[in-house]
């Protein structure tokens, strides 16, 4: 099949888990025979619409403003117009033949539009990986009140991505029960998080690891990677970071970009962490380096989500053999995953103590993080192959082809 890939950020450029997934997913398909091609916005280039190719994978970048950390109003703005601006650069290259199918990503939840014109001409069914409740999430957090003008705004765009999906897939069975509680009438089933499951290739001899750069040869180091804002609740790991000031080989290292970069670094400032560092997002090829020098994985999200996510950052710290430490919201099937198949501790976000007792013990045992590391790799293997993935979009695809 000739299928297109339709999300907000990608590689090479992007640091974010969500971009590396979807190449991951490309490259699987394509090795399944499929030809790929990526729809995506870049913000740097000054053409309409510009091409190129990463590991056999056609990309169409069309001109777009920045959406990815700028101020609210700004990447909300530049957001609602992804489709419109995708669709003037690209719509004299899709032909009734271009695409068999389509698979697009959320968040964003803006990409309604550009799907509806892309199955009206080319006559194939779409699927929807949705990785993100919004504005559900935000309206949980406080943050927007659910009645407000800007919440049915955004609705409204929430609504026409669903309308646009022959089959959405949830991340988990919890968020599967909440999204048909809150919609009811779109075909869905579970599609997990997924990954390549190579671990990091040795760096060679010249590689200057983030142990020597930091000056962390000696220490445990506890890692969290990826976006640092409102859903994770960062506040909750800079807690533990506070509390564990006192194990002397314990370090804490933060890498990523999002609303909450501040308060950490105020945090750190305001209670004199010495264990605590912080890096801006880095490429993920360095990313992947990092964790595969690195002891723990960490993660936290909000204990005001009603949505069960499940952090695709977790399959990164799964492929490199790393044990998991974290937080997350009461009812969230991602602490019952972890714990009982042994790849980590997690807890309900609020229980400090909990957390404490849990990074201590992994702190002290270094054979227990060897084991719930292996634990954690073996869980992966079984639940979020990217092969498994690609074969149940690609079947979901091809079912629905001739009833387009």
């Amino acid at each position: 099949m000739n299928l297109v890939l339709i999300i907000d950020d990608y590689l090479p450029h992007s640091t974010r888990v969500g971009a590396k997934m979807f190449h991951e997913l490309a490259v699987e398909l394509h090795l399944r025979g499929h030809r790929i091609t990526v729809i995506t916005p870049d913000f740097r280039q000054k053409a309409a619409l510009s091409f190129d190719e990463i590991d056999g994978i056609t990309v169409w970048r069309f001109k777009s403003g920045p959406i990815k950390d700028v101020g609210k109003i700004c990447r909300a703005s530049n957001e609602t117009l992804l489709s419109y601006r995708a669709w003037g650069a690209i719509s004299h290259l899709v032909k009734p033949e271009t695409f068999d199918g389509i698979i697009y990503y959320s968040p964003s939840i803006f990409w309604g539009r550009l799907v509806k014109h892309i199955k009206q001409r080319c006559r194939c069914p779409a699927y929807l990986v949705l990785r993100d409740l919004f504005p559900q999430w935000v309206i949980d957090a406080g943050i927007m009140k659910k009645r407000s003008p800007i919440a049915k705004y955004f609705r409204y765009f929430e609504r026409d991505a669903y309308r646009q999906a022959t089959r959405i897939g949830l991340m988990s069975d919890k968020n599967l029960q909440l999204f048909r509680s809150l919609h009811p009438n779109y075909p869905c089933e579970v599609l997990r998080n997924w990954a390549d499951l190579q671990p990091v290739k040795k760096a060679s001899a010249d590689y200057l690891s983030v142990r020597q750069r930091l000056g962390l040869q000696d220490k445990v180091i506890y890692f969290y990677g990826g976006n640092i804002g409102h859903a994770q609740d960062m506040a909750n790991l800079m807690r533990l970071a506070r509390s564990m000031q006192q194990e002397e080989k314990a370090h804490f290292l933060f890498i990523g970009q999002g609303d909450e970069v501040q308060l950490i670094n105020q945090l750190a400032q305001q209670w004199g962490l010495n264990n605590f560092s912080y890096l801006s997002s880095v490429s993920q090829d360095e990313f992947r380096h990092i964790l595969a020098d690195v002891d723990i994985g960490l993660f936290s999200l909000s204990a005001q989500h009603t949505a069960h996510n499940f952090p695709g950052k977790l399959l990164g710290y799964m492929v490199e053999s790393l044990p998991i430490l974290g937080s997350v919201n009461q009812g969230n099937d991602l602490q019952e995953i972890i714990n009982q198949h042994h790849a980590g501790f997690i807890h309900i976000n609020g229980e400090d103590e909990k957390l404490l007792s849990s990074a201590k013990a992994l702190y002290h045992d270094i054979s227990l993080r060897r084991k719930m590391g292996r634990s954690a790799y073996t869980l992966l293997c079984k639940e979020f192959s990217v092969t498994s993935v690609a074969q149940l979009i690609e079947k979901s695809l091809e079912d629905n082809h001739a009833s387009v």
